[in-house]
């Protein structure tokens, strides 16, 4: 994971439609990502997915270094066709997560849509970011993962911005994040 990337992503989870959804977080986030994983998907495909989001939330958690520069906060709607999902990213330190969305169906594919939730739970967990993901419309549940993780990707890169006002400071009252 380069957080100061251009978008490129070499994504091969075996999951065809978490490959997808992680190459938004790259091409939207401006984030040079690369996965390789190899679950127990002849079982299904929970533990590889929740294994991939605590894997980078790891990876960003250590990419993400001292955090004095960042911009902190960032947040994004995103639109797809009918869709349209509200990202709230803090760089905080601390894990939390707000998930709220009613996917139209419980399947994507062979894609199970309870997974989004362990995925994001899984990154939250170990990047100690707090998330707030709103769905706030759709008819298609494509679309409306889609417009999550393009959501997630934007809010990310705007998080992680460097703001020139305080490049090396903290951006936090306590000092400490």
């Amino acid at each position: 994971m380069n957080l100061d990337g251009t978008g490129i992503s070499k994504l091969e989870s075996g999951i065809g439609f978490l490959d997808h959804m992680l190459d938004q977080i790259a091409r939207h986030g401006l984030i040079d990502l690369e996965v390789q994983a190899k679950g127990d998907l002849h079982i299904d495909a929970h533990h590889t997915v929740e294994d991939i989001g605590i894997t980078l939330g790891q990876a960003f958690a250590k990419a993400v270094g001292d955090k004095k520069g960042i911009t902190r906060y960032g947040h994004c709607y995103a639109p797809l066709d009918e869709a349209l999902s509200r990202v709230v990213v803090d760089i905080s330190g601390r894990p939390g997560l707000e998930l709220n969305a009613n996917f139209k169906r419980a399947l994507i594919g062979e894609f199970d849509v309870d997974l989004i939730y362990e995925f994001f739970q899984g990154f939250v967990n170990h990047a100690l970011i707090t998330l707030h993901i709103d769905n706030l419309r759709g008819d298609n549940a494509h679309h409306q993962v889609e417009t999550i993780f393009k959501a997630f990707a934007r809010a990310l890169r705007m998080a992680l911005t460097i703001d020139p006002r305080q490049a090396d400071q903290l951006p936090s009252t306590k000092g400490a994040l």
